[in-house]
């Protein structure tokens, strides 16, 4: 019978089976975290990334020792944009990288871009071999991906959601991890906001309300840890 661990988390503690759990790495790319990135280049506060990446390395490395799978989502677009489906679709209208890049031109193909600088995970964090890459052109990880695939091949009832943005691509995934069925866990010092502290607030708030759980980085190790005593 596998052996469940305690999570602390909020509203209250939960009870998982680390092998029917998987952490979920959402968008650590440089067009997130880094200066001269897509986030930065359009007015968003990136000055928080430094922690926040040494807090997601964290939780990678305790989950790849507790045998927990680490599943990478990269958000971005092919050079021809093929994914944005041009001016009928909302993300031509929505995605600040795509309408940054067609008011300047010298931007043109660099943003979120298979390829890019931009569009790479930022090293701190990036895959080793065993990890699992599920690219994505929306900002949830559900979305036309094979995610929810993956996750059912390896009977995962329980995902462990870390990255960016909080309230964006973080909080989507989540939402749709709850609709699917699956027990969603954001580390909350594992993720960072495009919008500042009232927007991460208001995501946790959402999480602990009405789709999920919030735990930190020092307490679901601690969990991690008294599972494999």
């Amino acid at each position: 019978m596998p052996r469940s661990v305690t999570i602390a988390a909020r509203p209250e503690p939960l009870a998982v089976v680390p092998e029917e759990t998987a952490l979920i790495v959402v968008d650590m790319q440089n067009a997130y975290l880094s200066k001269g990135g897509y986030l930065d280049l359009c007015g968003f506060d990136v000055s928080g990334a430094p922690p926040v990446i040494i807090e997601v390395a964290r939780v990678i490395a305790d989950c790849r020792a507790a045998g927990i799978p680490v599943i990478y989502l990269q958000n971005g677009f092919s050079p021809d944009l093929r994914e944005a489906g041009g001016p009928t679709a909302p993300v031509w209208h929505k995605s600040n990288a795509l309408q940054f890049m067609r008011a300047n031109e010298a931007y043109a193909g660099k943003l979120i871009t298979h390829g890019s600088w931009d569009h790479a995970i930022v090293p701190e964090v990036a895959p080793q071999p065993g990890d699992i890459v599920v690219p994505k052109a929306r900002y949830s990880g559900f979305a036309g991906t094979s995610l929810e695939q993956v996750l059912n091949a390896r009977r995962i009832r329980t995902v462990l959601i870390a990255g960016v943005a909080t309230n964006v691509c973080v909080e989507s995934t989540l939402r749709d991890a709850y609709h699917r069925e699956f027990f969603p866990v954001m580390v909350t010092d594992a993720t960072m906001t495009a919008g500042g502290e009232a927007a991460q607030k208001a995501a946790e708030f959402n999480v602990t309300a009405f789709f999920g759980w919030l735990t930190t980085a020092a307490e679901l190790r601690a969990a991690l840890m008294a599972n494999a005593k």
